[in-house]
């Protein structure tokens, strides 16, 4: 599979992004131009110009499309308007009715959503599974699957699924795997030299980094399956736009420094919440144990102390109420739906990101109502922390409320 030493894949990365899009030539800018054109000038009918039409490819869009490639040592990237559009264009490529999908059960909702409300409809198959378990995935292969579609890890419960492991499995059956790799992206995972086909991005999050862009990209090192997305983003039109492709470009100039240090804090914050009386369950791969950890430690090629991402998610005793109470007492972590940027942000999966997901399935893959996920941003670990504590003790404040006033009540009763 070609897997490189971790330690040359971290300095490799760190050398390869500050320099991203850049082309080292007398008197060119240090800074990719944004090209904001619709359309390009000809030499004659039948020229071979590079771009052509934005619709089909665009200058900007395609320095994105390199630097993406090269921090994978792979094919330049697809780009695509937003992370959904890159998995519609997948699912559009490589199925067609009569095909069947495995697909993790603790993926994004909207990848739910996807396969569910809309594939279905197209005549494709699918089937959910627990893809921690790699004897799952192989019980659900069909002579008619043609992609095995997993996150790891799992938004939001953090689950770790052994890419290596599902690669085989892919392989021995005939179909293609894709892996989501937005939570980890390139400089803490590097799917494709774990055998994956193809790495799935919303470059929305920890890649843009900023909340500022839009994007999505499909990152492949097999030229056939490279030539039939690209020929799928020119039939639908969902190209990313130039403005979202540059301002994408600049966020990954830092990439490397911001997920280290996000990972890092995230570690330090999960540790103090696994300690918290009022936290019934913290999730990160940093504190995953047995099989879970060995594979984390294998597969995420991040520095110590920071190899395993910036999103913590987490459950506050006390369920939905307790949750609603956290998060309204918090002042530096904000409500929002959203991870990757460099601010602290909270979110509430169950009626916020898989609001959509049928409540049985979320709970099966460790969603409850009182489930928080907290993407770590750029604040010292003891900001954030003083924040959380913050939240649970206005938690702690109300339970002391309704025990007062329980207490009265049985008194005059």
């Amino acid at each position: 599979m070609g897997r490189t030493n971790h330690t040359e894949t971290i300095t490799r990365l760190q050398t390869l992004c500050p320099g991203i899009g850049q082309t080292a030539s007398d008197g060119e800018p240090l800074v990719t131009p944004l090209v904001q054109s619709t359309t390009f000038w000809r030499d004659g009918v039948g020229s071979g110009a590079e771009h052509q039409y934005s619709r089909v490819s665009n200058p900007t869009v395609a320095a994105l499309e390199k630097a993406l490639g090269d921090l994978e040592q792979a094919l330049p990237a697809t780009c695509f308007a937003t992370g959904m559009a890159a998995e519609t264009a997948l699912f559009l490529a490589l199925l067609k009715a009569g095909d069947h999908v495995i697909c993790g059960s603790g993926v994004y909702g909207g990848t739910t959503r996807l396969i569910r409300q809309l594939l279905s409809d197209l005549g494709v198959e699918a089937d959910f599974v627990d893809a921690t378990r790699p004897e799952a995935i192989r019980a659900a292969v069909r002579t008619t699957t043609k992609l095995i579609f997993v996150e790891t890890p799992s938004n939001p419960s953090l689950e770790i699924t052994d890419i290596e492991a599902v690669a085989v499995i892919a392989r021995e059956s005939g179909a293609l795997l894709a892996v989501d790799n937005t939570f980890l992206t390139p400089v803490l995972q590097q799917p494709l030299d774990l055998g994956a086909d193809i790495s799935v991005y919303s470059t929305t999050k920890f890649i843009e980094g900023h909340s500022v862009a839009l994007g999505g990209a499909l990152v492949t090192r097999d030229e056939a399956v490279d030539e039939r997305i690209r020929f799928i983003r020119k039939c639908t039109g969902a190209i990313q736009n130039p403005l979202n492709a540059w301002l994408t470009l600049n966020g990954l100039r830092t990439l490397p420094l911001r997920v280290e240090r996000q990972s890092r804090t995230a570690e330090a914050v999960a540790a103090w919440l696994a300690t918290h009386p009022q936290i019934v369950k913290v999730n990160h791969p940093s504190l995953a144990t047995g099989r879970a950890a060995a594979i984390a430690d294998r597969q995420h090629v991040g520095l110590d102390g920071a190899r395993h991402g910036a999103v913590v998610s987490f459950e506050i005793d006390g369920g939905l109420d307790a949750g609603r109470q956290f998060v309204e007492a918090l002042e530096l972590c904000t409500l929002v739906e959203h991870v990757g940027s460099v601010e602290t942000l909270v979110t509430h999966p169950a009626s916020m990101t898989h609001a959509d997901v049928p409540a049985d399935q979320r709970r099966a893959t460790g969603i409850s109502d009182g489930l928080l996920r907290l993407s770590v941003g750029l604040e010292p670990a003891s900001a954030i922390i003083a924040d959380l504590k913050k939240g649970l003790e206005a938690v702690a404040a109300c339970e002391t409320v309704r025990d007062v006033v329980h207490e009265e009540a049985a008194a005059c009763a």
